[in-house]
């Protein structure tokens, strides 16, 4: 069978079983719409937040970031990883004994103060659709692909998938959609991998293949090493990366992951916060399945794109390339006029943007840091070395297929997760405690659903038509969150002292510094300035990097203008004494 049908059947099957999900788990409280009525398993819920973590920035982007970046792509590793293990035991069982839905909850009580709540909510509908605009643009684009419609109606598609089960059941349907959405998206992730494994080092295990010895007795890492320095490239295994600016971006990734709204609600989801610690643990070992395995990818990817491309003739270059040259995610220009495709270190573009660069290309090519070379003839987007990389390795159609699959679960699962985070940032931050504290069940209910239905069609339209500043943020989402709510939420949890002018204040600076670093520096404003160069880094820290910086700014004014206040009553003082102390201990204590 052909890959489209292929892609058309194993689409077909994980949809209709997303859809029976939502209708047996459909939500009929608010308590199952926002937190699927708080007796979700460990297992699941750590199988659910798995899937509701890893985005498609996770399953496509990353091994293709680091396929490209080498060495240096190893802080997003560092980062993300780290960043679960942080909420895991900073945050999780805390949030989860204070006892609120959500983030804004947690700071509009915390901080006894409905301003600080809706600026919370403000940045939270920052956070959330920055990076809810990539994922449906992953999810049209992969459609465009294998399933040969066009990139908007894709966008439309997945808009409507979403619709069904979040718009149906809440928090309870996506969560066990999310738990189908695990296994399809890391089986999608693992088979390639293993079959790309064996085909080139004989071993089956991918993380320990990616150091094994090749056909001719050399390593695949030394292989590759050798292959970048032939084409000009940096060694593969070397970063060029300056130490501080890896520390930044680790530090920035890390705490924005502990301070996204979308995986932080998840842990609301179990019945008691032992759970909420169970649910952490399982969830850092389906992770870390993908995540030991992404930079295997990446070498086989890297490795098989430049043997199969590399000095290749055009007329005689593989299908798969002339597949992928349709969606100008990849493209060719013969600068020679030899009719052969020279893949050098050096700028292939001319000046030209390929179709889609600037809705995908959140970060530089590791191939262009010598603009001033111009014989490289071929550009790739590093979003399609996972996706491309099966057809490179030339793996069976249902395989190909299954990545599709694999791909559209990770996009939808957090999309998902985020337009539940808008849905009741505004109905129940918004509108129940704030606006209308009397409306009943049944009508925040309502108006939650109709929050998910315009968050959908808003994040549907940014997929369609993509600003070239939300496309290119998506990952800075991470910078976005680290920068207001981590220091928010950790003070909350860990300083008595901090009083809500220090929340409020620390908050708005830290998002505004942000906001305004990742215009100037990473994207721009068409006729009003241009991205700045990266001699001008402040300190010389990537706009990845800032919000390790934004979110220092945040904690020294957070806690510099609290301590000028008054402080906090002393009921709510009690409350962060209480939230500290681990269920149970009351009888301990009692009786020492």
């Amino acid at each position: 069978m052909s890959v489209q049908l292929w892609t058309w059947i194993l689409v077909g099957i994980t949809f209709a079983i997303y859809f029976g999900i939502a209708i047996w788990a459909r939500a009929g409280s608010t308590k199952e719409f926002y937190v699927a009525g708080g007796g979700v398993s460990p297992l699941a819920n750590g199988m659910a937040t798995a899937a509701d973590w890893m985005s498609a920035a996770s399953f496509i982007s990353m091994a293709g970031l680091i396929s490209f970046m080498g060495y240096d792509g190893s802080v997003f590793l560092m980062g993300w990883t780290g960043g679960y293990v942080l909420l895991a035991l900073l945050l999780a069982p805390y949030l989860r004994k204070f006892g609120k839905f959500t983030v804004p909850d947690f700071i509009g009580d915390r901080y006894y103060s409905n301003t600080a709540r809706t600026v919370a909510v403000i940045c939270a509908l920052i956070v959330s659709f920055t990076y809810v605009a990539g994922q449906m643009r992953g999810v049209g684009i992969v459609f465009s692909q294998f399933l040969q419609v066009d990139i908007s109606l894709g966008v439309i598609i997945g808009m409507a998938v979403v619709l069904v089960f979040a718009f149906l059941g809440g928090m309870k349907g996506i969560t066990y959609t999310q738990v189908a959405q695990y296994c399809v998206l890391i089986f999608a992730f693992m088979v390639p991998a293993i079959f790309i494994s064996i085909q080139m080092t004989g071993n089956p295990i991918p993380q320990i293949g990616m150091g094994s010895r090749i056909e001719d007795g050399a390593y695949l890492l030394d292989n590759l090493d050798k292959l970048h320095t032939q084409l000009g490239f940096n060694e593969y295994t070397n970063g060029t990366k300056s130490t501080w600016d890896v520390f930044a971006i680790t530090l920035a990734l890390m705490a924005g992951t502990a301070g996204l709204p979308h995986v932080i609600v998840r842990f609301f989801t179990v019945p008691k916060v032992k759970d909420a610690r169970k649910s952490a643990g399982y969830a850092l070992v389906f992770i870390a399945i993908l995540y030991t395995t992404a930079p295997a990818i990446a070498v086989f990817a890297r490795t098989n794109l430049i043997e199969t491309v590399n000095n290749q003739s055009y007329k005689d270059i593989p299908a798969w390339f002339k597949n992928w040259e349709n969606t100008g995610l990849i493209s060719w220009t013969d600068k020679n006029k030899d009719g052969k495709i020279q893949y050098v270190a050096g700028n292939a573009l001319e000046g030209a943007k390929p179709l889609y660069k600037e809705t995908r290309g959140e970060y530089g090519e590791r191939e262009i840091s010598n603009p001033s070379q111009d014989k490289n003839e071929l550009y790739v987007d590093r979003d399609i070395m996972v996706l491309a990389n099966p057809e490179i390795a030339k793996l069976p159609n249902w395989v190909i297929a299954l990545v599709a699959a694999g791909g559209l679960a990770a996009a939808l699962s957090t999309a998902a997760g985020l337009l539940l985070v808008i849905s009741t940032s505004i109905s129940h931050d918004l509108i129940k405690k704030q606006i209308n504290p009397n409306i009943s069940e049944k009508n925040e209910l309502l108006a939650a659903r109709i929050s998910i239905l315009i968050a959908i069609i808003i994040a549907g339209l940014f997929g369609i038509y993509p600003p070239g500043f939300v496309a290119a943020v998506v990952a800075l989402a991470f910078g976005l969150a680290a920068a207001s709510f981590f220091p928010a939420i950790i003070l909350g949890i860990f300083d008595k002292r901090m009083n809500k002018e220090g929340a409020i204040a620390g908050m708005i600076v830290g998002i505004t510094f942000m906001l305004f670093y990742m215009i100037r520096y990473k994207t721009g404003l068409v006729g009003v300035m241009e991205p700045r160069p990266s001699s001008e880094w402040w300190l010389g820290t990537s706009p990845e990097g800032f919000g390790t910086i934004a979110m220092l700014f945040n904690v020294f004014v957070s806690i510099v203008v609290s301590r000028l206040t008054a402080k906090p009553p002393a009921s709510v003082q009690e409350i962060v004494e209480n939230i500290r102390i681990p269920s149970g201990a009351g009888d301990a204590t009692h009786h020492s």
